[in-house]
């Protein structure tokens, strides 16, 4: 995306990372109606991998394979790993609402973190419209206020992985492709997927409409991974971090075309408060820049 103007890249590249991985999110829901969840995020990963291995080979990163062992590759992926598992189960248990709601969290978690671990200066205004953002998705989720309950705790631990992830993510080295990346956090998941699927379900041979299904959500997977990777790489983590919400907007775009949800005015006024704290964020960041050229 290098024909965008510099304030733009990280954000574009995470509402293209949320996409993705919204539309994987659409096909692996579709498959489980007919295979076991966990067998359904082994599957996604072999056909992840059988994408991503040629797509890295092709672009000439297999001297980069080694890099799939670098510790913050590792750590990075370990902690995708724990986020997916204690999704799928809390999926399993609780209206989808419920948690994409406490997934909201992970955009506010990853700036404290930030703010505390690397010391990144995020700003009272940011945050301000970061807690916009947020707001506003909690109206576009609406979760159904049942309670806390152990299903509750996991969604929350979701968040909070999903943001430890990211926050590995900021120290790995630019020397590391993000097709790399990509690949490990695919091949981690899998092979954690694959052996708890094994200890607790029944596998199901899919049939032809579950194994297109399953490629496709294989593809927007690896996509996805590049993407989400690459905004925090090219972006400052205060522009960045609010179009995470763009999560919510995507996931009511494919309920209102796949399963013929639509959205109340509730939910449309959340999609304006995160579109106006995600887009003054970015305008924030083009002036700070323009001010600051001359003195460089």
């Amino acid at each position: 995306m290098h024909f965008l103007p510099q304030p733009l890249r990280g954000p574009a590249f995470m509402v293209a990372a949320t996409g993705a991985f919204v539309i994987n999110d659409t096909m692996m829901k579709l498959a489980t109606e007919g295979i076991p969840p966990l067998q359904v995020l082994f599957l996604r990963g072999v056909a992840a991998t059988l994408w991503c291995f040629p797509l890295v080979l092709i672009l000439g990163y297999g001297k980069d394979l080694p890099k799939i062992f670098d510790r913050w590759v590792l750590l990075r992926n370990f902690c995708e790993l724990l986020a997916v598992m204690m999704y799928i189960i809390a999926l399993a248990n609780m209206p989808i609402a419920d948690v994409a709601a406490l997934g909201q969290v992970t955009p506010l978690l990853f700036l404290i973190g930030m703010s505390a671990l690397l010391r990144e200066r995020i700003g009272g205004v940011r945050m301000a419209l970061i807690g916009l953002g947020f707001v506003g998705a909690l109206m576009v989720a609406q979760p159904s206020g049942e309670g806390i309950s152990p299903y509750a705790l996991l969604g929350l631990g979701n968040a909070i992985f999903c943001a430890a992830r990211d926050i590995a993510g900021r120290k790995v080295g630019d020397e590391v492709p993000g097709w790399i990346l990509a690949m490990c956090a695919i091949l981690m998941v899998m092979v954690g997927a694959g052996a708890a699927s094994a200890l607790t379900e029944q596998w199901v041979m899919p049939d032809l409409r579950e194994t297109l299904l399953l490629l496709g959500a294989g593809f927007f997977l690896m996509f996805g991974h590049f993407c989400i990777f690459t905004s925090y790489r090219v972006g400052d983590a205060g522009a960045v971090a609010p179009f995470y919400y763009m999560f919510s907007v995507w996931a009511l775009i494919s309920g209102a075309l796949v399963f013929g949800q639509f959205p109340n005015v509730l939910a449309i006024i959340g999609i304006t408060f995160i579109l106006v704290g995600g887009i003054t964020i970015v305008l924030l960041d083009g002036r700070k820049r323009r001010l600051a050229a001359p003195a460089a």
